[in-house]
């Protein structure tokens, strides 16, 4: 038989006081509350893009995520437009399911690569959007200028810039009439968010503000939370991801990933989002599984920004550093391409809503 020594006994003692420990430690962890934020949280319906889901469709999912905003950014969801009775039925259809609609659409810049004619005029397209928000009880309609290829069209960006700003000083009155903010995005590396904070300043403040898109931002060369930092005091609404960026051959590679599972400082980010726009509801735009690079090691790169590197590149460049390479996202092969894309964009989204409401303390539910 062993003869247990005082040596013995004091360590199988700290042995058992260690295991309590860390017993109590994980008991603790499984069961910590984040605290709440009280902000907002939903998700933009481009999220689930591949579904091809009507406006009760959608409502009927941001209920069953438990969202408290739903956010539709294009009329395809819609049966039926310029109606409001059919408009005020869905939106009566969301508040009895505790979903409060956002909506948006498409360009208003007449002369944007992305300027379509489907809805009339960019000031008849305007005026129809502002008429359905009103409806639906949404109090913006999010719009964009275009993407990133208009920053080398004549003039440049600034000169796209102002077309836009035409078309939104016309229509002041009728969008003030409506009650209705018009929320301008920095959508597809179209405007870095100082020239978005230009536009608004100069279209008026007071009617116009942004839909801020954080994964938008790194197509722009800055970190998300400095345009977070640019925009929070603008933000009407919202339209956010995460992002995983690192260093690569012709310059830095980006990828747009869930919620949680970029490079992006998510906790930092929040805590000066609740400082700057706690009202703005968070709207979750997964859009994830690519990789785009930004050649900025290519002179030809830097045609689009003939002013030089933008305000905040450092910052970009710093937080690119930090990362390492990714693979894209690919179909499982034993899926059918059209059902593993709605399989993703569902399990997306619904990992980003889980990660906002138990790691980041969103919503209000």
């Amino acid at each position: 038989m062993q003869k247990n020594t005082r040596r013995d006994f004091v360590k199988s003692a700290l042995m058992a006081g260690s295991a309590s420990t860390c017993f109590n430690a994980t008991k603790n962890d499984l069961f910590a509350k984040v605290a709440k934020r009280q902000i907002s949280l939903g998700y933009d319906n481009f999220a689930v893009r591949a579904m091809g889901w009507n406006a009760s469709q959608l409502i009927d999912y941001a209920a069953k995520l438990k969202c408290d905003t739903l956010f539709i950014t294009d009329f395809g969801p819609f049966e039926k437009l310029d109606d409001e009775k059919y408009l005020k039925k869905l939106s009566q259809s969301a508040n009895d399911k505790g979903v409060k609609i956002l909506l948006g659409s498409w360009s208003i810049c007449p002369t944007a690569r992305r300027f379509k004619k489907d809805w009339g005029t960019a000031d008849e397209h305007l005026r129809l959007g502002v008429r359905m928000a009103k409806a639906l009880g949404s109090p913006a309609f999010r719009v964009i200028l275009g993407d990133g290829g208009d920053r080398l069209s004549e003039g440049g960006i600034q000169a796209r810039i102002e077309d836009t700003v035409k078309v939104l000083k016309r229509n002041k009155t009728y969008c003030v009439d409506h009650g209705i903010k018009i929320a301008m995005e920095n959508h597809a590396g179209d405007m870095h968010s100082t020239e978005l904070v230009g536009l608004i300043e100069e279209a008026g403040s007071d009617f116009v503000g942004a839909n801020m898109d954080s994964g938008n931002a790194v197509w722009t060369l800055e970190d998300p939370i400095e345009n977070l930092r640019n925009l929070g005091q603008y933000a009407i609404t919202t339209s956010l991801r995460d992002t995983a960026i690192w260093e690569s051959e012709n310059g830095v590679t980006a990828q747009w990933t869930a919620m949680g599972q970029g490079s992006v400082d998510l906790v930092a980010y929040f805590d000066l989002f609740q400082k700057l726009c706690p009202k703005t509801a968070v709207n979750i735009e997964t859009i994830s599984g690519f990789n785009r690079e930004l050649k900025i090691n290519d002179e030809s790169f830097w045609k689009a920004w003939p002013n030089g590197k933008p305000k905040g590149y450092d910052k970009f460049i710093q937080l690119a550093k930090k990362g390492k390479p990714r693979k894209a996202w690919s179909p499982p092969s034993n899926v059918e391409k059209s059902q593993a894309d709605k399989d993703y964009q569902r399990s997306e989204i619904s990992k980003s809503i889980s990660y906002c409401r138990n790691k980041l303390g969103l919503g209000k539910k």
